[in-house]
């Protein structure tokens, strides 16, 4: 039987093959070679599904949005910058069509859940707390659901989906300005809404 031959780094197994870039699988794709979007497809799609359900709940209408994101990448792809990061590019479709489905619906599924830490030293909202998990998780979505779009989507992208300042300037086309002053902002709203939550529940307790 025939095996592929690798180098070895310190004992370690290494595929010699060089992965291309982006960069030329774009240009592969222009020249009419199908097979090269193809791989982009398979280096994307998992991260890119992963992303858009962090805005839709529903497995099956994610994967349209993924399926759709790639139809709009590829029919668009000399509208594409090759001096650019492809990455970014993609996403920003992505999201737009995920905005974008939530709009003409007027829907407002956000089940977004902050992980167990603060971010950027802000309280975790989920500590010490003596409700159930899934009524206090309930609750966060309320509260993330009124901060605004532009906002929550930079948090969502930022402190969930860990993407870079620079990255998330590059998919919302914005300024890395803007992104940070909007990341704040919607930490501040998430804090501020919050406390003013319990507050209300604290009145509560005490009148009964």
């Amino acid at each position: 039987m025939k095996t592929r031959m690798t180098d070895s780094i310190d004992g370690m197994a290494v595929d010699p093959t060089p992965q291309p870039s982006d960069a030329r699988l774009v240009e592969e794709t222009r020249r009419g070679e199908h097979a090269s979007f193809g791989q982009l497809v398979q280096r994307y799609e998992r991260r890119l599904m992963h992303v858009i359900l962090r805005f839709i709940t529903d497995l099956d209408t994610a994967e349209d949005l993924a399926q759709e994101t790639f139809l709009r990448a590829y029919e668009r792809l000399d509208q594409f910058d090759p001096s650019r990061r492809f990455g970014p590019w993609l996403f920003r479709i992505g999201v737009n069509l995920t905005l974008d489905y939530h709009r003409k619906r007027k829907r407002r599924i956000w089940s977004i859940f902050f992980t167990d830490r603060a971010p950027e030293g802000n309280f975790d909202p989920q500590a010490d707390d003596p409700r159930p998990e899934l009524d206090l998780q309930q609750e966060v979505q309320q509260v993330i659901a009124q901060i605004p779009e532009k906002y929550r989507t930079v948090l969502i992208l930022r402190d969930l989906e860990n993407f870079s300042t620079s990255e998330i300037a590059a998919i919302l086309d914005r300024k890395e300005t803007t992104v940070r002053w909007r990341l704040a902002e919607a930490r501040n709203r998430f804090q501020e809404l919050w406390e003013k939550r319990e507050a209300i529940l604290q009145r509560t307790t005490d009148e009964t």
